[in-house]
C-alpha cells in the first residue's frame, strides 16, 4: 500500500493515470494515456463529437489523403518493466483493401510491429503486443499513414499478462474511472443563474441576451471556436430573418458566403470579439457536457468533460437552456421528446399543393412525373426518418499535377459521381441510421462520398492539378431529437399563418424539408438530397414551444424545439434559432425577476417577454 501512495504522488503532476493494481494481479502496473491529452498533437485533431455514444473524445487523422503529423506526448512509467500494449481504436472502412486508417505506435522511435485501426468496424481495444519500457519519461508518438480518418482513443500498458481493458461501454467507463482517479473527479465550477449548453448562433444569442441585462451565465461549448453549423469548422452561411432584433443577430451571425468557404473563418473572429467581451458571461471553450442531475422534475447540475484534459467540471444553476440541437440536456434530464416523423394524421399534415421539387440534379421527365410527395414529406405511419446531416468540401487548382491516392474503400458509396465541389445537398440519412447512435457512421460514410468523388474526378486529365483544400469533419446536422414543450408546433400554425398569444419568434422563409435523391431514383447515390419547398407567407412560433413539458427549469433554442418533423423544415436555420435565443435568454431574466419557472413566465409575464423582445403590437 505504501507503494501505491507514493507512486500516485510521484505521477498526480501529470494529466494520465498511474495504478498498480487490476482485477487479476495486485502487483501489475498500468497506465492509461487519453490520445486526446497529447500535449503536441501534430496533425492530429481531437474530435468529442460521438462521445455520448462511443465513450471519448478522440485523435483523427484529418489529413485529406496525406500524412498528418506526429502527435507526441511524455509519458512517466512508474518501473523498468514488459509491458502489453492496447490500443483503442477501430477500423472505419473494413473490406478487401488496406484499411485507410492504419496508423503506428511508436515509443521512444522504436515503432512498434502492429498496424492500428486495421481490426473490427467498432471501437475496440487491440492488442499491440509487448515492449520494455524503461522507468521514468518515454515518449509516446502516433504515426499517421494514410491521412484518411486514423483514429485513436486510448492507449494502455500493462504487465499484467492475463488482463485485457474491456468494450462494453458501461464498463470501460467505469474501468477509466477507476485507473484514471484523477481524471474521474468532478470539480465544482460555481453556481450561475443560467447555463447554456451549446455555442451555435442560438446558445450564443441565449447567452448574451441574459449575460447583458444582468444575469450570471455560463456558456458550455465543446470546440475551440463558437458558431455551431456557421463557424468556419462546418461552413454553412446564415439564412432566415432578423426578426426584432437584428442589431443583435448582426454580431453573430455570417455573410452568405458560398457554403464550404473559408471566409467563415472572418466570422469566427467577429462572433468571438462579441461574445468573449461580454460581462457576466463566462464561456467555457471545449468543454462538452456529458450528464444532467434532475430531482423533482429540475435540474439540479450540468457536468461536462473538457476534450483534451479530461478535467471535469459540475455546473450548478436556477435555469438551464439547452442549445446542443440534439437535445443532450433535455435527454439527460428525462425531458419528453420526439425523433422522426409523425403520421401525417396526428397534425393533419397530409402533403398540401404547392409543393415543389428542388434539385441541385438532373432527373427526366419521367421520373419527375413519378415523383410522389406523400412518401417524403410526411408518411402515413410515423417513422425514425429525419433531415440527414452534411459534410462540405472545397478544392484549389494548383500549378502543377497533384496525384490523390487510389480509394478503393470509398467506390461502393460514390460510384461514378463526380461534381467538383460540394454544396448543401452532400447530406446523408438512412432510416436504418440514428442521426445520433449512428452519426459517427453517417460522417464516415461522406468522407467515403467526397473522397470517392474526388478520386473519380481525378482520373479526368482536366482535374489533374485538383487538389482537396478543405473537408470538413464536425458534422453539420438539420434534425434529431425535438424536445416536447406544452405546445407542439405543426404546418398547418404556418400554413395559417397563425399568429400565437405567445409569439416570440417570427420567419417567412419557406418550410423546406430535405430527403435523399434514392428515394425519386432508386438507384442514384445515398449521399446527395433533394429539398421540397412549401410558400407559407410569414409565420410565427410561440414561447410555449420553448420549455419543456415535464423538466420545469429548462428551455430549449433551436432545431431542438418542440416541433414536428414537417414544421421544423421553416424554422430551423441559423438567424431563426438566434431569434429563439434572444426569445429564451429574456425569459431567464424574467424567471430571476419574479422567482417563476418558464411555465409562470408564459402564464403570468408573457407580454413583458414579448415586449423585451420588441414585439409592441396587439394579440390578434
Amino acid at each position: 500500500m505504501r507503494r501505491k501512495s507514493l507512486l500516485r504522488k510521484l505521477f498526480a503532476s501529470t494529466s494520465l493515470a498511474v495504478s498498480l493494481f487490476t482485477a487479476s494481479n495486485l502487483s501489475a502496473a498500468e497506465i492509461l494515456v487519453e490520445a486526446e491529452s497529447f500535449s503536441n498533437k501534430g496533425g492530429w485533431k481531437v474530435d468529442p463529437q460521438f462521445m455520448d455514444v462511443m465513450g471519448s473524445p478522440y485523435l483523427l487523422a484529418h489529413g485529406l489523403g496525406e500524412k498528418v503529423a506526429d502527435a507526441t506526448k511524455l509519458v512517466n512509467f512508474p518501473e523498468t518493466a514488459s509491458y502489453n500494449v492496447w490500443v483503442r481504436t477501430k477500423n472505419w472502412a473494413p473490406g478487401n483493401w488496406e484499411a485507410p486508417g492504419r496508423f503506428n505506435l511508436a515509443i521512444n522511435n522504436s515503432v512498434l510491429s502492429t498496424i492500428f485501426g486495421t481490426k473490427e468496424n467498432k471501437w475496440t481495444w487491440q492488442n499491440g503486443g509487448k515492449i520494455n519500457i524503461s522507468k521514468g519519461k518515454n515518449e509516446l508518438k502516433l504515426k499517421d499513414l494514410t491521412g484518411f480518418a486514423g483514429r485513436c482513443d486510448a492507449i494502455y500498458f500493462t504487465t499484467d499478462d492475463n488482463f485485457a481493458p474491456p468494450n462494453e461501454l458501461k464498463k470501460l467507463t467505469a474501468w477509466r474511472n477507476k485507473v484514471n482517479t484523477e481524471t474521474a473527479q468532478v470539480t465544482c465550477a460555481g453556481k450561475y443563474d443560467v447555463i447554456v449548453v451549446g455555442g451555435g448562433l442560438a446558445g450564443c444569442a441565449a447567452a448574451a441576451t441574459a449575460a447583458e441585462k444582468g444575469l450570471k451565465v455560463a456558456l458550455i461549448h465543446d470546440r475551440p471556436v463558437l458558431g455551431g453549423n456557421a463557424s468556419a469548422e462546418i461552413r454553412v452561411h446564415t439564412e432566415g430573418i432578423y426578426g426584432k432584433n437584428k442589431d443583435l443577430i448582426k454580431k453573430l451571425d455570417t455573410k452568405h458566403w458560398p457554403n464550404g468557404d473559408a471566409k467563415a473563418a472572418i466570422d469566427d473572429k467577429k462572433r468571438h470579439d462579441f461574445m468573449n467581451n461580454i460581462k457576466n458571461l463566462t464561456i467555457f471553450y471545449n468543454y462538452r457536457a456529458y450528464g444532467a442531475t434532475t430531482e423533482n422534475k429540475k435540474i439540479k447540475s450540468v457536468d461536462a468533460m473538457h476534450i483534451s484534459s479530461n478535467k471535469k467540471l459540475r455546473f450548478n444553476g436556477d435555469i438551464f437552456i439547452d442549445t446542443t440541437g440534439d437535445g443532450w440536456v433535455g435527454y439527460w434530464a428525462g425531458a419528453e421528446y420526439r425523433y422522426g416523423r409523425e403520421s401525417n394524421k396526428e397534425f393533419n399534415e397530409a402533403p398540401p399543393k404547392g409543393v415543389k421539387l428542388h434539385l441541385k440534379t438532373k432527373v427526366t421527365p419521367k421520373q419527375k412525373k413519378q415523383f410522389d410527395t406523400k412518401f417524403i414529406w410526411s408518411p402515413d405511419k410515423a417513422d425514425n426518418r429525419v433531415m440527414g446531416s452534411s459534410l462540405l468540401w472545397t478544392t484549389v487548382k494548383l500549378e502543377d499535377e497533384y496525384k490523390f491516392a487510389d480509394v478503393p474503400w470509398a467506390m461502393e458509396v460514390a460510384k461514378d459521381t463526380k461534381k467538383s465541389f460540394s454544396e448543401w445537398n452532400w447530406e446523408f440519412t438512412r432510416n436504418d441510421l440514428h442521426q445520433i447512435d449512428d452519426a459517427e457512421q453517417v460522417r464516415d460514410h461522406m468522407f467515403k462520398a467526397i473522397y470517392g468523388n474526388f478520386a473519380n474526378l481525378k482520373k479526368d486529365p482536366k482535374y489533374k492539378n485538383l487538389k482537396l483544400k478543405w473537408v470538413g469533419y464536425i458534422l453539420g446536422k438539420r434534425e434529431s431529437r425535438r424536445l416536447i414543450g406544452d405546445y407542439i408546433v405543426r404546418l398547418s400554425d404556418f400554413q395559417d399563418n397563425r399568429y400565437f398569444e405567445d409569439t416570440v419568434v417570427e420567419e417567412s422563409r419557406v418550410v423546406d424539408v430535405h430527403a435523399q435523391m434514392n428515394l425519386l431514383i432508386p438507384d442514384y447515390v445515398d449521399f446527395l438530397s433533394m429539398a421540397l419547398f412549401l410558400k407559407v407567407g410569414k409565420y410565427y412560433l410561440p414561447f410555449r414551444s420553448f420549455y419543456s413539458k415535464n423538466i420545469d427549469n429548462l428551455m430549449m433554442a433551436g432545431r431542438n424545439i418542440s416541433i414536428t418533423h414537417v414544421a421544423l423544415g421553416g424554422p430551423r436555420v441559423m438567424l431563426t434559432t438566434a431569434q429563439m435565443g434572444i426569445a429564451v435568454g429574456n425569459a431567464a431574466v424574467l424567471c430571476k425577476k419574479y422567482e417563476v419557472k418558464p411555465r409562470g413566465v408564459y402564464q403570468k409575464h408573457i407580454k413583458e417577454l414579448r415586449k423585451m423582445i420588441g414585439y409592441k403590437e396587439k394579440i390578434k
